[in-house]
């Protein structure tokens, strides 16, 4: 009985939430940018109850070498951030039944709040378990994005302030990535590109082969003069250079201090979580 009030709901509860939300929120997201509906629906997207931030950590993106991996960025922040939660599955994923990407690579919840989080969930982790966790998810080549999404603590029973998530998913199955192309005027500022995060485009190289624009989850690369270009709604994903045949898209990222600087200014916009060395 204790453990009623001093937890958020238990794993089978989450998972009969999503079932029952998950049809709601895709239709809500489809219906987004419809007259007079967005006007009910977009409130619900808003800012700042409702942003994200891609961080491209696939370790095979090309970076010149002396630049950090933005999956760095990532690695540091969750070492100045305590305590760590680590989900036990991607819900998206065991959601939609997946099985060519693993499910037990789950969401990472940073912050005080975690400790509303029910133990059957997952479990707490160090510093080196975090770590471990978000490689991996870049070895199976997951994007990760940093959340700060008001749908995160009413299914985990949680305060909003002091929490902050880290999902790893994919753009077929993520709640967060999918049906974004044709979205509303809230949903178009949700999702915001890594401060110092640039993808530099190589015109003479552009075969016109659209495989940049399908694998665009925003919808935000169009053929222009010849050339595939993003508008700017890029949300930094590095998606596009990773499917790029001709070499024509590559990735460019600041000097690290900036970048985490700014990332950090960031994410105290929105919530009240306690950085280490920020």
């Amino acid at each position: 009985m204790w453990n009623l009030f001093r937890y958020g709901p238990a794993r089978w509860l989450v998972r009969l939430m999503v079932r029952l939300s998950w049809p709601i929120i895709i239709l809500g997201k489809a219906l987004s940018n419809v007259p007079v509906l967005k006007w009910i629906i977009n409130p619900f997207f808003r800012r700042p109850h409702n942003e994200l931030t891609s961080i491209p950590i696939n370790a095979e993106l090309r970076l010149p070498p002396s630049v950090a991996l933005p999956r760095q960025i990532l690695e540091r922040l969750v070492e100045g951030v305590e305590p760590r939660f680590i989900m036990s599955e991607c819900i998206c994923r065991r959601h939609n039944n997946v099985d060519d990407s693993p499910r037990d690579i789950g969401c990472m919840a940073l912050g005080p709040a975690t400790g509303r989080i029910h133990p059957s969930n997952g479990r707490m982790a160090d510093r080196d378990e975090a770590i471990a966790h978000i490689r991996r998810a870049s070895q199976n080549g997951l994007v990760a994005s940093i959340a700060h999404v008001w749908i995160d603590p009413l299914a985990f029973g949680t305060r909003f302030r002091d929490l902050l998530f880290i999902c790893f998913c994919d753009d077929v199955n993520c709640m967060y990535r999918t049906y974004m192309k044709n979205r509303g005027p809230n949903l178009n500022g949700a999702y915001e590109k890594l401060p110092g995060i640039t993808i530099e485009v190589d015109g003479e190289k552009c075969d016109e082969c659209g495989e940049c624009l399908d694998a665009c989850f925003l919808g935000c690369i169009k053929i222009k003069n010849g050339v595939a270009v993003a508008d700017g709604n890029c949300a930094g994903c590095a998606r596009c250079t990773e499917v790029c045949p001709t070499g024509e898209r590559t990735l460019n990222m600041e000097d690290e201090e900036e970048v985490y600087g700014q990332l950090i200014e960031r994410i105290h916009k929105v919530c009240d979580l306690p950085v280490r060395g920020s």
